[in-house]
């Protein structure tokens, strides 16, 4: 059993929104053990909307998880670059990257345990070696760990932002700067909980650099660079300033029919420092062939019209 004392600038937080402040986890796997009630605020089983008092005693008991038995797969996968320590993957659109609930096979995770024999424990047996995350829908470059001071090494230059990514999107409209930074926080929708939204409430500072590349009239090409890296960022952001990422099953919209499953969105650069050596690194994943694919279509419309 945790234990965690309220303090006076936490005052007044509901339990849930506390609770995911101070211990690891998503939203929902919070307000799930609130409902199994595993939660208690002063000897009291809590509920997720109750307001918290300085002082207070929240108490938590994290349940043993349950045994899943994650296989190796044998899926085909781009690997850009392997050592003892690392391993950088070009991840192809429509693969999810590790198990969930009622997924548990047809991930990256089920890959790569296949193609090597040792990952990071870190993330337990669901997450084997991923140290950060690419949307099912996102193709690209992403990184790996095979051991845990790899695993830490890269996770700690993630969480500084010294770990650089590049991304490439095809938006909707005419961006008419050309260059430009999106300042602001992204949290859970308070709508829709399973999507994200620019909130001041319950969120987190997020920032995205870009700069404009091609224009095709009614679709822009950006290149942009995260400062931080929220679930979501360069979707929400973009659609927050009325360029959504063309085909965005989420916060898009579908006016041509763009040939392409999924939002038009390509992880391309990664740049780090070796954790182990220490060395810097740069990898690229070529654009896919539908990106590109897209590409086009939005040059012919643009010369149809």
């Amino acid at each position: 059993m945790n234990e965690y004392i309220v303090s006076l600038e936490q005052e007044g937080k509901r339990l849930d929104v506390f609770l995911t402040e101070v211990i690891e986890g998503s939203r929902s796997y919070i307000q799930s053990l609130i409902k199994s009630g595993h939660v208690q605020v002063n000897g009291k089983v809590g509920k997720a909307n109750l307001r918290l008092n300085v002082d207070s005693v929240v108490s938590v008991e994290i349940p043993e998880p349950e045994s899943v038995e994650v296989l190796p797969e044998d899926i085909p996968v781009e690997y850009l670059y392997e050592d003892h320590d690392i391993i950088i993957i070009n991840k192809p659109r429509g693969m999810v990257v590790h198990p969930a609930v009622g997924n548990y096979s047809g991930t990256l995770v089920n890959a790569l345990l296949h193609h090597c024999k040792d990952l990071s424990g870190i993330n337990g047996e669901i997450r084997p070696g991923i140290v950060h995350r690419l949307d099912k829908d996102t193709s690209g470059v992403m990184m790996a760990a095979k051991n845990d001071a790899a695993h830490i090494g890269l996770a700690e230059q993630v969480k500084a932002h010294s770990a650089k990514r590049t991304y490439l999107a095809l938006v909707q409209g005419n961006i008419v700067e050309e260059k430009g930074i999106i300042k602001a926080p992204i949290g859970r929708h308070p709508k829709d909980r399973m999507k994200m939204a620019v909130v001041f409430e319950n969120s987190k500072d997020a920032i995205t650099h870009f700069k404009v590349l091609e224009r095709y009239g009614y679709q822009t090409l950006v290149e942009c660079v995260l400062e931080t890296g929220r679930t979501h960022q360069i979707r929400v952001h973009f659609a927050h300033i009325g360029h959504p990422v063309v085909n965005d099953p989420f916060y898009g919209y579908r006016r041509m029919d763009f040939p392409i499953e999924g939002q038009v969105l390509h992880s391309h650069t990664l740049d780090i420092v070796h954790p182990i050596t220490g060395k810097e690194m740069h990898f690229e994943a070529p654009v896919p062939e539908d990106f590109q694919n897209c590409i086009e279509f939005a040059k012919e419309y643009r010369e149809r019209r």
